[in-house]
């Protein structure tokens, strides 16, 4: 079995998360994916530990580990008209290109979509920036912390309003990464059917929108603020975090049968037949009396216990896990989300998995992230240079080749 997009090839000049994450799960699904590094630094994630591990001679920081396997690397200084042209050559032979500069940045080095057009129409051509390629926030840079504010995300995380808080993990980068997935995906289809590239326009700030979902579609529809309620829901009750005896745990009740079900559980069904609970739309009206007597009955209980009853009532529920308890998790384990790669020094690293599992044409972890560079040589032999071009690109700097045997035993 090959991955569904065996015989593609990716042109990544993009750095940090959003187009990585891309990248890497284009790579996962097949595709040949050539990281274009700068010469010294490289993707600045790669210096973003601790922690980090040394692998074959390198520091390795986790964040770059974590979106940049099934990838080779090439270091090139793009400012030089050298560098600029290998891009280009490379761009001839590519079927999309991934970059993550700002708006119009790409065009000095002629880099730019238009530019590039010329030379690949077939050319499927994605940017990713903050705020997109038009409108006043244009030149501004972007950042994943920046527009979890600007984007209304931050308004209704947390407790309050007067203590905002971002999400745990850079969400609008990765779910901007999943959505250029899905653009570049749908582009490849367009072209199958029509022999034309086309331009792709993804900004941090969109994605921001799109993902409010629901809270933005009560403002929309309704005329209400979503304000932050904690671990509440807005719309659906009780579906929330509730303190047992010994910790926190989550009732998630989705439905009036499960509201019923709960209700035996914890010997109350005068709750489940009170007329103010009957339905969803009245317990969210009168959550403020129900839920005082559900936190009540649900602290006199020990988690383990309670989670097991409410799981024979297929009642929706579970524990809060740290994330050492996540990967401890026989669920996680028995879906095999934790692979052990092998680095080209013959070491192991943990990669977590492409989640969704494909009969047909499954997700593969091939490569573990790469050394800055180490694929350089191979790249440039594959465009039709010879050892004597290789090294005088990298005499005059335009290239960065790895130390030799570095991240090899």
């Amino acid at each position: 079995m090959t991955g569904a997009l065996e015989g593609i090839r990716v042109l990544d000049l993009s750095r940090v998360l959003a187009g990585p994450w891309a990248t890497q799960i284009l790579g996962d699904l097949g595709a040949e994916v050539i990281k274009v590094e700068r010469p010294g630094a490289g993707d600045d994630t790669r210096g973003w530990g601790p922690p980090s591990v040394e692998l074959g001679g390198e520091q390795f920081s986790a964040y770059y580990l974590a979106c940049n396997r099934n990838k080779q690397s090439i270091a090139i200084d793009m400012a030089r008209p050298e560098g600029a042209a290998l891009i280009r050559r490379m761009a001839l032979e590519a079927d999309i290109l991934v970059e993550n500069f700002k708006a119009g940045d790409l065009a000095r080095y002629g880099l730019d979509y238009d530019s590039l057009r010329a030379i690949n129409p077939r050319l499927i051509y994605c940017s990713i920036t903050g705020f997109g390629q038009t409108g006043p926030y244009a030149a501004r840079g972007g950042y994943d912390f920046l527009v979890q504010g600007m984007g209304g995300l931050m308004s209704v995380t947390g407790e309050s309003a007067d203590a905002p808080v971002k999400v745990g993990v850079p969400v609008i980068d990765i779910f901007t990464g999943l959505y250029a997935t899905i653009a570049i995906q749908a582009a490849l289809h367009h072209r199958d059917r029509s022999g034309e590239g086309q331009y792709i326009d993804c900004a941090l700030l969109d994605t921001s929108v799109a993902i409010l979902a629901n809270q933005g579609m009560n403002w929309l529809i309704g005329g209400v603020t979503p304000r932050p309620m904690g671990n509440s829901h807005p719309n659906v009750v009780p579906y929330r975090t509730f303190a047992a005896a010994d910790g926190h745990i989550i009732v998630a009740v989705g439905n009036d049968k499960q509201f019923g079900a709960l209700c035996r559980v914890l010997g109350r069904t005068d709750l489940a037949e009170h007329p103010d609970y009957l339905t969803n739309e009245l317990r969210n009206r009168n959550r403020a009396m129900l839920e005082p007597e559900l936190e009540r009955e649900i602290s006199n209980w020990n988690s383990p216990e309670l989670l097991a009853a409410m799981e024979a009532a297929r009642v929706p529920g579970g524990p809060i896990n740290r994330i050492q308890e996540v990967f401890a998790d026989p669920q996680v384990q028995a879906r095999d989300m934790v692979v052990p790669v092998a680095t080209p020094a013959g070491q192991d690293t943990p990669q977590v998995r492409f989640p969704p599992i494909m009969t047909a044409s499954p997700a593969t972890i091939r490569r573990a992230p790469p050394a800055l560079g180490a694929d350089g040589s191979a790249i440039l032999r594959g465009l039709g240079l010879d050892g004597t071009e290789i090294q005088q690109l990298s005499a005059t700097g335009a290239i960065s080749l790895p130390e030799p045997n570095q991240g090899r035993k």
